[in-house]
């Protein structure tokens, strides 16, 4: 593992193990060379995801890409990075279970939208609103909507 600080190849494993999900294991690394001490994480891969964009274009899937924007919607939200971690893990999951070299952006996005709606309301019209590419307010009007329904639905259910 190269180090951050340096560039060095030669840095030592001082610590191993699982994080709490046990989706990975969680290694503190410390350069010899400059000192530096980072923390890897490493996760299986079952298969490499190739994802096909909106152009066509192909590109290899990117786990921190994702990441990265999950982390955007849910800027200044009460969630615990735990939360996010798992739910961004059972994406994953559901994508190398699928069984296709190949899968659309499209329904990564869908999974990415199912899984915050179950997280944080705020999060999900946030994110649906930029990959759903919203125009104007009615948009938001519906998908709100949308979630309310659906709300009012869960709690008829629950009352059953």
């Amino acid at each position: 593992m190269r180090c951050p600080y340096c560039g060095s190849f030669d840095t030592q494993v001082k610590d191993s193990r699982p994080t709490e999900d046990s989706a990975c294991i969680r290694r503190r690394r410390v350069c010899p060379t400059c000192g530096g001490r980072f923390t890897t994480f490493e996760r299986v891969q079952l298969r490499e995801i190739i994802v096909i964009k909106k152009s066509g274009k192909r590109a290899p899937f990117d786990r921190d890409k994702l990441t990265r924007s999950v982390e955007i919607a849910l800027r200044k939200r009460p969630v615990e990075p735990e939360q996010v971690e798992r739910m961004i893990s059972g994406v994953v999951r559901q994508l190398e279970s699928l069984g296709e070299a190949e899968i659309e952006s499209r329904r990564i996005g869908e999974l990415i939208i199912e899984g915050l709606r179950s997280l944080d309301a705020v999060a999900y019209v946030r994110f649906a609103s930029v990959y759903r590419d919203f125009r104007e307010a009615r948009d938001f009007n519906a998908l709100i909507d949308e979630l309310e329904s659906g709300a009012e639905t869960a709690d008829a259910a629950e009352d059953e």
